[in-house]
């Protein structure tokens, strides 16, 4: 354990990779493939991404943001709307919806860390996700806190399918928020990052990728074709991934999820985990005792919670 945490806060220190709180790092932006701050300074995002709002909205407050920060060291928290799945879905209840990705936004402002608003969806719903971003590029185009993921998995669309729908809502946003980071998806779940590294979208500024990994299925395969995507200019962020097969459950995979770590803190890349969440599953981090606000105890975190923590808390410091 030792030498795994000297190995990759020497990779650290390699790759002199800021820490970032929004009131020292500011604005982020996109230059070349790296995310960096307002001085143009390398960031590097580390967090935690809430389960489906449709199935866990129990977390979806301030405090769990603030324990989140305060506790597991997070500098970023990713708000996961649930479009269709679930109950009191965007698609049944919109104002709903809103209220608790809003409460997790507001609580990463109020914290000093970044925020990711995800359109969490396996399908296109351009007509709903055009007025959702709308109204949330409106509200809070002016935050430097705010990230906006438009898709955040695609399954069996095409990659021209995907980037015309996400054309359309990077214009909305646009018409709004001129600067703020924009994250778009990829066909098959966030693996084929070929695809918009071959034809990505132009005219536009701060758009970066999404490649999604679950380490006991995703493996070298994956991180070649990521490399080979940064290698030909695409800015790549790593939305969501966990040490677990894909299914989000089995057992963890702990040699290949360090490797994914190893790799990603190698090239400088955030990552989001999945999930803040407490279903009978490996990714779920929370035990059912875990409180919906915080104050969580060991005990009260799963095997995949207590290791994540302990990343984000080595890695994270400011």
């Amino acid at each position: 354990m030792k030498h795994r945490l000297k190995h990759i806060i020497a990779t650290l220190l390699l790759y002199s990779a800021t820490f970032a709180q929004v009131s020292k790092h500011g604005q982020l932006s996109v230059e070349g493939t790296k995310l960096v701050d307002q001085n143009s300074e390398h960031v590097m995002l580390r967090g935690m991404s809430f389960g489906w709002h449709s199935f866990w909205p129990r977390f979806y407050n301030k405090e769990a943001v603030q324990w989140l920060k305060d506790d597991w060291n997070v500098n970023i928290v990713r708000a996961a709307m649930g479009i269709e799945i679930g109950n009191n879905t965007y698609l049944q209840n919109p104002q709903d919806s809103e209220q608790k990705i809003m409460a997790v936004v507001e609580g990463a402002i109020a914290t000093d860390i970044y925020v990711i608003i995800d359109w969490h969806s396996h399908n296109i719903n351009l007509k709903e996700a055009k007025l959702f971003f709308d109204k949330m590029s409106k509200k809070y185009g002016d935050s430097p806190n705010v990230i906006y993921e438009v898709f955040n998995e695609p399954d069996e669309e095409t990659w021209p399918e995907v980037k015309a729908y996400s054309e359309e809502i990077i214009k909305v946003i646009r018409k709004n928020d001129p600067d703020n980071i924009i994250l778009v998806g990829c066909p098959h779940w966030d693996q084929d990052i070929h695809l918009p590294a071959q034809d990505p979208i132009t005219g536009f500024k701060n758009i970066m990728y999404t490649v999604h990994f679950y380490a006991a299925t995703h493996k070298q395969e994956l991180r070649d074709r990521t490399d080979k995507a940064i290698e030909a200019g695409l800015p790549v962020f790593i939305s969501e991934c966990a040490g677990m097969e894909a299914t989000g459950d089995g057992p963890l995979d702990y040699e290949e999820w360090q490797r994914w770590i190893d790799w990603m803190e190698s090239r400088g890349l955030s990552w989001i985990t999945w999930s803040v969440s407490d279903k009978d599953e490996t990714c779920s981090v929370l035990k059912k005792t875990a409180s919906s606000t915080g104050n969580w105890k060991k005990d009260d975190l799963k095997e995949s919670g207590v290791i994540t923590r302990d990343y984000l808390k080595s890695l994270n410091k400011s």
